[in-house]
């Protein structure tokens, strides 16, 4: 059995619907965010590498150039030959409209690109985008909107410097499926203060708007960063992998199965991660989320509407700041 026996994951869905593999070049669009630039505030998210902003990184290699690199790599690990420009860096709406047209071009003037998936925060998808990605999703391209949510409950965005609410989440998802748009929604697992039932709660939160795709992460402690601090001193300790695959499990069985998984686990590299150590590779994680489902003889959609069990691992709580 494969991980896609038990979740409806991006990848056998456009198999399904393109007769090919397509996999998804991620791009470094070289862009900010409010919360980086003053506009909404200063230093970005507790958990976001500071080290790595650049606010001349608009100086990344030309878009197409990203695009051949990364065809060289998953032509040589998955054989793909047509793809989805993920536009992942920071905050890829965040510009003017005329400037994020020409970015968004250059990616499907690509012959084997067939869509764009376009990483970004609830506030910040303002209707002439939303317009310029309708137009787009109109010509027969693939359009996703990812939006970056990571938690429902307010007081956990504001803990960590987030920067948007709930409500900018919800206004966003409206929105962008007034104009037809596919959503993609992020959640982070083991946020500071939350465990298990506040990561369901979310999941019930963003089913009830609607969204058509979803990942989750696991939160991981990187150096450079305001989560770093707290962690040495003993403010915040990281989620198991034990914890993280029985929370990801419950998330899954409470996932309509029409939803698509684009993601179940996220890692760091070596070179900057501090814990937990198993956020260092994805198979771990991925073959214990397969093996958890398989020993609840589970999968997506299964436990649509059921409440969570209020003992074991999964309803563990983070240690609050």
């Amino acid at each position: 059995m494969a991980l896609s026996d038990y979740i409806n994951t991006l990848g056998q869905d456009l198999l399904a619907r393109y007769g090919q593999r397509v996999h998804k070049v991620a791009i470094n669009a070289g862009m900010s965010c409010p919360n980086r630039d003053g506009s909404k505030g200063q230093g970005g998210c507790t958990f976001c590498n500071n080290a790595s902003f650049n606010p001349s990184s608009r100086n990344a290699p030309a878009i197409g150039e990203q695009i051949e690199a990364g065809r060289r790599v998953i032509r040589k690990r998955t054989r793909a030959l047509r793809y989805l420009a993920y536009f992942q860096a920071y905050t890829n709406t965040y510009a003017d409209v005329e400037y994020l047209s020409d970015l968004y071009q250059q990616a499907l003037a690509e012959p084997d690109v067939v869509g764009l998936a376009v990483g970004t925060r609830p506030d910040c998808v303002p209707d002439r985008v939303l317009d310029l990605l309708r137009g787009y999703r109109d010509q027969g391209f693939e359009v996703w909107l990812e939006l970056g949510l990571q938690s429902s409950f307010d007081e956990t965005l504001e803990r960590v410097n987030r920067g948007h609410t709930f409500r900018d989440y919800r206004d966003a998802v409206r929105a962008a499926h007034l104009h037809g748009i596919k959503v993609c929604t992020h959640l982070i697992v083991g946020l500071p203060g939350e465990g298990g039932e506040e990561a369901v709660t979310t999941l019930e939160r963003v089913m009830e708007l609607g969204t058509e795709g979803m990942k989750l992460h696991p939160l991981h402690v990187v150096k450079g960063t305001m989560l770093a601090n707290q962690w040495r001193r003993g403010e915040y300790q990281p989620l198991t992998l034990e914890q993280y695959i029985a929370i990801a499990a419950d998330l899954i069985e409470r996932t309509p199965e029409e939803v698509i998984y684009h993601r179940v686990t996220g890692s760091a590299s070596p070179q900057i991660l501090l814990a937990p150590d198993w956020c260092g590779g994805k198979w771990s994680v991925l073959n214990g989320i397969e093996q958890e489902l398989a020993r609840r003889n589970s999968r997506q959609g299964r436990r649509v509407g059921q409440p969570l069990p209020r003992s074991g691992p999964a309803v563990g709580r983070a240690k609050a700041l």
